[in-house]
């Protein structure tokens, strides 16, 4: 098996951003690629349907991650999607036997190596591909603590899923190496990004996003009455968008907290410090409402939507008070 340094991480796409720029020379912390990439987000899309069911995110859009970071560090991306599965395939080979390690975009379903009960129709699963034996490739998936093997009819199936976010055989793979990194200067764009994303104008992004979501959760009882059977798939729904699917709401909003403690190394320690405390507080909240959420949905406790939405609309406020503090350095 050729080698690979492999690394369990959170979330895919930050750990093959994380990985890829490690094996460029560049030894990033997945929290680093997280905020230099201005991840951290959130956004009700009630007009997208997962499962169906409103997408419910809580990070930017997939491929933003890595677009951003290899951009901010001045290193070249390369990336293509295919309307043939055949050419996906060849490019593919063709790269490896170049010798790059490639990153694509898959479908969680289609993934063999995934236990049964984990696999669901997600589009928007990244993994790094590094070799290929006979007909299996070699795979470094970050949100497994090993490496594993699929069959290339296996991999073709999960490039070219279809349904909400299809991945379309889309690869991609760093194609120069870093130059040398004004982290202070790349730490302020992407906070400054981060912040702008979270006070949009638009009501069902961001903070007010979050607010929106409160107001979906209060109105369930004047819409659905006495038939609860839907509201309590809904609630699921929030719970396993946020937990279960990447790293969720609690998720990123640790891994945000990591980078701005990591980020204090370079610029306004103090501030970037007691920002991190506070988004850590904020990671707490969105933990809490899933716990409360799920207990609801599993009928160990009584619905109560008022009690969610007031939740919610709390996590809000103090998850704004971050952003509020983070402007002083941006």
């Amino acid at each position: 098996m050729k080698e690979f340094s492999h690394k369990h991480s959170a979330h895919c796409e930050s750990g093959v951003t994380s990985l890829l720029f490690k094996h460029k020379g560049l030894d990033i912390s997945e929290a680093m690629a997280f905020g230099l990439g201005s991840g951290l987000a959130f956004a009700y899309l009630p007009i997208v349907k997962l499962s169906g069911m409103p997408l419910i995110a809580y990070r930017s859009m997939p491929k933003s991650i890595i677009k951003t970071v290899t951009k901010r560090l001045g290193v070249k991306l390369k990336s293509q999607t295919f309307s043939k599965q055949k050419k996906a395939e060849e490019m593919l080979d063709q790269l490896l036997d170049e010798g790059k390690y490639v990153g694509l975009q898959t479908s969680v379903y289609y993934l063999p190596y995934f236990p049964k009960d984990m696999r669901f129709h997600f589009n928007a699963h990244n993994l790094i591909v590094y070799g290929k034996e006979n007909d299996e490739y070699l795979v470094s998936d970050p949100v497994f603590e090993y490496t594993v093997r699929i069959k290339k009819v296996d991999l073709l199936k999960a490039r070219f899923a279809k349904g909400a976010l299809a991945p379309k055989g889309l690869l991609y793979y760093l194609d120069s190496e870093p130059r040398e990194i004004d982290y202070e200067k790349s730490i302020k764009a992407s906070i400054r990004a981060t912040i702008k994303s979270m006070n949009p104008p638009i009501f069902f992004v961001g903070i007010k996003g979050i607010h929106y979501l409160a107001k979906q959760i209060r109105n369930i009882p004047k819409k659905y009455k006495s038939d609860m059977h839907y509201p309590r798939l809904y609630l699921g729904h929030i719970v396993r968008m946020q937990e279960e699917i990447g790293t969720g709401g609690a998720g990123f909003r640790y891994m945000y907290a990591s980078f701005l403690q990591e980020a204090s190394q370079y610029t306004n320690k103090d501030l970037l410090m007691e920002s991190s405390q506070m988004m850590t507080a904020v990671g707490d909240e969105w933990r809490l409402f899933a716990q409360e959420t799920a207990l609801m949905c599993k009928e160990r406790k009584e619905l109560n939507f008022e009690k969610l939405a007031n939740m919610l609309d709390s996590i809000a406020e103090e998850e704004k008070l971050v952003y509020d503090k983070l402007k002083l350095i941006a």
